[in-house]
């Protein structure tokens, strides 16, 4: 497998709008990795082309020297561009069979699902994992539906692939996904927006561990 259950344990999203003067994305994200971070997607919905590049190139060094997946949102040829690990794309984005052929058989590719049939469709076009949600709602989307933790239970139950977690995941809801068969959960606001980030990758992979 390409990325595994472990690798998705606790999936830091990047969100800039919790930037305090001073830090930047790198920055912050060191915190996170030093605390025991598993995966990093660089999602900044805003940025330009060149900025995702230039913001990819520099999460690309810090990744690799923790030699942990750097997954890009939503843009296969920025990923291809830059040697990022992979992509992950959903259900509005290009599709999971187009982002392989573009990139090929050794780049990850996440896929979003919100049911059963969407799971097993993005896991028969090839996807390496799919993120699954919004199990508490969105603070990043507002296009979003909730989805009902007995409908991520049956997702888990119908693919063979890791299954992570989001939408509105923190350290208080977090527990209320125990025994649902994920891999991991996807987290924006709930690690970068503490004061004390190392903390509360803590408590997260404290909480993963007990379900």
């Amino acid at each position: 497998m390409k990325i595994n259950a472990r690798q998705l344990n606790l999936y830091a999203v990047t969100d800039r709008s919790w930037l305090e003067p001073g830090e930047t994305l790198v920055t912050v994200t060191e915190e996170l990795l030093k605390a025991g971070v598993t995966c990093v997607q660089l999602r900044e919905k805003h940025m330009s082309d060149e900025e995702i590049l230039k913001e990819a190139s520099l999460l690309k060094d810090l990744c690799d020297r923790y030699r942990v997946p750097l997954i890009i949102n939503d843009r296969p040829d920025l990923a291809k561009k830059v040697g990022a690990s992979g992509v992950h794309v959903g259900l509005s984005d290009m599709g999971i069979q187009k982002a392989r052929k573009l990139l090929g058989e050794d780049f990850i590719i996440g896929g979003s699902a919100h049911n059963v049939e969407e799971a097993l469709a993005a896991e028969a076009a090839g996807a390496d994992y799919l993120g699954c949600g919004a199990v508490f709602g969105s603070t990043t989307k507002t296009n979003v539906t909730q989805l009902p933790v007995e409908t991520l239970k049956a997702i888990c139950k119908a693919v063979k692939i890791p299954v992570v977690a989001i939408g509105g995941v923190n350290s208080d809801n977090l527990p209320l996904l125990a025994g649902s068969g994920i891999a991991g959960a996807a987290v924006v606001s709930g690690l970068f927006k503490p004061t004390d980030k190392a903390a509360a990758v803590r408590r997260f992979l404290s909480q993963l561990k007990a379900i």
